[in-house]
């Protein structure tokens, strides 16, 4: 298992929360999605890697903006 923090700019409710949700669930390996618009926090959990990439493309059809957190 692999988990990955990100920052995501832009959320202000519970439905950005749950677009972020529902985008980044998507993605393959994806296993678990923590979304948090009052820290502005994104947690994935993977069955192994997943690709950053994968990841921001999907907060970005979300409509948001995300950066990795070291």
């Amino acid at each position: 298992m692999s988990t990955i923090t990100f920052a995501v700019t832009g959320m202000t409710c519970g439905h950005c929360e749950v677009s972020v949700r529902e985008e980044v669930g998507e993605v393959a390996g994806v296993q678990d999605v923590e979304v948090s618009a009052a820290t502005g926090t994104l947690i994935v959990t993977s069955s192994g890697s997943v690709d950053d990439a994968q990841i921001l493309r999907a907060v970005d059809e979300a409509g948001y903006s995300a950066v990795r957190v070291a």
